[in-house]
């Protein structure tokens, strides 16, 4: 493995090889990652938050019938050209400006056997002491005034080019759902932890803190001579969890409670907040759909939206 002298971040990796059967049957047919929220396909927000946190390197860790999410970041010529003589000048911006948006590579993971073992098909695009993030492809995470895993880098260079994941303070019924941080606050630095462990999906008896991340990750290629050295851990997968747990035992780790709003849009009812808040937000939308609010749920107070 050749050794980076480069202290940029440039990489991002997303996985998007799970079958999405929360889904089904649309997932049958179309990969969950292109389910538009409205008539954008939520991957694209994903790929948007990278870029604009200065990544340039989009890699998708894959499957099987997922072409067609790297085929919306691909030029479609009979589509350009369709609009080109129909004298659609905006649509044809925005969708060369897809196309344009990044370098897009693609992995396949053959297997799924866990977000551990996704990232670790991924080993010999990274250099050796290169920093790389890691997002997932099924959580939408708007940031205030910087992307969420920007704020992730930036904690990275703070803290001598550490690992850092991102987490956020969950109810404790919900721990369950994630895996969850044990760690000390950092000194005048109120939401930055350094992470002592981490368990995935405890129970509520047992969580070490309501910390819980929801995808957002800075590591050092180091965290794959961990992925090498786990066994399966819950639900019979590899577990990422696993792996920081045991590198923050022998390198320093973070945890930083990112500033946004965050969509599980992996889940129906995430899925659906993230279409209700993104509408509510569009300038052209937003009144007409309050409007169809207030037709199909005249609930008291509907109006002040």
């Amino acid at each position: 493995m050749p050794v980076s002298n480069t202290k940029k971040i440039r990489k991002a990796i997303i996985p998007i090889a799970g079958k999405g059967t929360r889904f089904l049957p649309a997932t049958k047919v179309i990969p969950k990652e292109v389910i538009p929220i409205i008539n954008i396909p939520m991957i694209y927000y994903v790929v948007m938050e990278a870029v604009e946190a200065g990544l340039d390197q989009i890699i998708f860790v894959t499957s099987k019938g997922k072409n067609a999410v790297a085929d919306f970041f691909d030029r479609h010529l009979e589509l350009e050209t369709f609009l080109e003589k129909k004298g659609d000048k905006n649509r044809l911006e925005l969708i060369r400006a897809t196309a344009e948006i990044a370098r897009i590579m693609t992995v396949t993971q053959k297997e799924q056997l866990g977000l551990g073992h996704a990232i670790a098909q991924v080993e010999e695009l990274i250099e050796e002491n290169e920093r790389f993030c890691v997002l997932l492809g099924d959580d939408l995470i708007i940031g205030k005034n910087r992307p969420g895993i920007g704020q992730l880098m930036d904690i990275s260079d703070k803290y001598d080019r550490s690992s850092v994941i991102g987490v956020m303070e969950v109810p404790i019924d919900e721990v369950h759902k994630y895996g969850v941080i044990k760690g000390t606050p950092v000194s005048g630095d109120a939401r930055t932890h350094k992470i002592t462990g981490m368990v995935e999906k405890p129970k509520k008896e047992e969580a070490p803190s309501r910390l819980a991340t929801p995808g957002r990750y800075v590591l050092n290629s180091k965290i794959f001579d961990y992925l090498k050295k786990i066994p399966r851990g819950a639900g019979g997968e590899y577990q990422l969890t696993d792996a920081i747990n045991e590198m923050a035992q022998q390198h320093p780790f973070y945890a930083h409670q990112f500033e946004g709003d965050r969509f599980d849009t992996g889940q129906p009812v995430g899925y659906l907040e993230a279409v209700v808040d993104f509408a509510l937000k569009d300038h052209e939308l937003r009144e007409d759909f309050i409007k169809v609010l207030q037709k199909r749920l005249p609930l008291n107070g509907i109006h002040k939206l």
